[in-house]
């Protein structure tokens, strides 16, 4: 059973998209709420892929993603803007674009597990 983080700091998203990965057979590792709780849990935890909130109370999960890259731990990133800013040095990364539904987080995670020939 893959084991996904989730870092959102809006609990009704963190909800819905937990219980989503749930039904498509992921254990969902969080959700973290802030960049300390994401990085905390990209330091050490198993992972097999991440989804990252963007923006979480003004701080950004740039940090994060950098960690589980470092890890080689397949991530996407959940924006409302679209993109992520330029210089945050992750070039063509995965994005999940709010607002997004089950077919769009399906995908999602298609394309990270397929990163790690991994899948739920």
């Amino acid at each position: 059973m893959p084991r996904i983080l989730v870092l959102d700091d809006e609990p009704l998203i963190s909800m819905l998209v937990e219980g989503w990965l749930v039904e498509l057979g992921c254990e969902v590792v969080g959700p973290a709420r802030s960049v300390q709780e994401g990085l905390d849990f990209a330091g050490s935890a198993p992972l097999d892929a991440a989804i990252l909130d963007v923006n979480l109370g003004g701080q950004n999960s740039y940090s994060v993603a950098d960690a589980l890259r470092q890890r080689g731990i397949p991530f996407a990133f959940v924006t409302g803007d679209g993109a992520i800013d330029a210089a945050s040095g992750f070039a063509d990364p995965i994005l999940l674009a709010k607002p997004f539904d089950f077919e769009g987080v399906k995908a999602v995670l298609g394309e990270l597990l397929g990163r790690q020939s991994a899948g739920c």
